[in-house]
């Protein structure tokens, strides 16, 4: 299962959606997770998902690493999807039992929401798996730019992020060593009780607690060895420019938002 964790993970490539300009990217993701809680009926739902494939095909990124990505959170989806069904209470009855009663409503709710879901992952994935933790890191600060006028550090801020969702593979690549060590010594992390498995993470929290001051003690060395100062008089390699590309995106975006809007209104 730790393995399957592919969150801050960049996949090289050479398709529309890796040439466009990171702040786009970064805005467009805004405007889908808009999208897709703002569709409030199956039609509007459908946009939403049409919009996902659709911008999944361009991105050229394998289905299976798609399908990867979304193994970790099948446990929260289903979750999810059972709080809805017993805890939505009104329209007409499906099966009644006792205290347990589950709804038209309830149902309803509990598949939107795990498409939802699913679609808001595939989504939000897109971004990482197609923007450089670099890009990433200079289209953040761009963004949140105009907030330097009130004294806000926005290089560092920027920064902080894009270095916690670059470390996620590593932590994750750590966990899994940890894990395989333990087990190794005979540690018994998969049976037991839900209080024993708790248990069980001990000898692996702790150890990758300490790995993680570790990498960042060395991370910070590293910088202070190359005279990092912040923002301060710092030059880019590689400069950010919006293209044709970025505005057909943009417009592909807003149409498909348009869309749902519209449906909202009709339906």
């Amino acid at each position: 299962m730790i393995k399957d964790i592919t969150i801050g993970q960049y996949f090289p490539g050479n398709s529309v959606i890796h040439r466009m300009d990171a702040r786009i990217k970064i805005i467009m993701t805004a405007v889908f997770i808009v999208m897709l809680f703002a569709a409030n009926s199956v039609w509007g739902l459908l946009v939403g998902i049409a919009f996902t494939i659709l911008t999944f095909i361009i991105s050229k990124i394998p289905g299976k690493l798609m399908l990867k990505s979304l193994k970790p959170i099948v446990p929260i989806i289903i979750f999810t999807a059972i709080l809805n069904l017993l805890f939505i209470r009104t329209g007409k009855a499906y099966f009644e039992w006792k205290f347990l009663k589950i709804t038209d409503e309830g149902v309803d709710t509990a598949v939107f929401m795990m498409i939802r879901i699913i679609c808001l992952i595939v989504g939000t994935s897109l971004l990482t798996y197609t923007t450089s933790p670099i890009d990433l890191t200079d289209a953040i600060e761009r963004l949140l730019s105009p907030l330097k006028k009130i004294k806000v550090p926005v290089h560092e801020l920027a920064m902080m992020m894009t270095i916690a969702l670059r470390f996620i593979p590593t932590l994750i690549e750590e966990t899994d060593k940890i894990m395989s060590a333990q087990k190794a010594r005979g540690a018994d992390m998969e049976t037991g009780s839900l209080i024993q498995k708790a248990k069980a993470l001990i000898p692996v929290l702790i150890p990758l607690f300490v790995a993680s001051f570790r990498h960042a003690e060395e991370l910070a060395l590293a910088m202070e060895c190359r005279c990092y100062h912040g923002g301060e008089g710092r030059t880019r390699m590689k400069q950010l420019h919006m293209s044709i590309v970025d505005l057909y995106g943009s417009i592909f975006c807003v149409l498909f938002l348009a869309g749902v809007i519209v449906i909202n209104i009709v339906v």
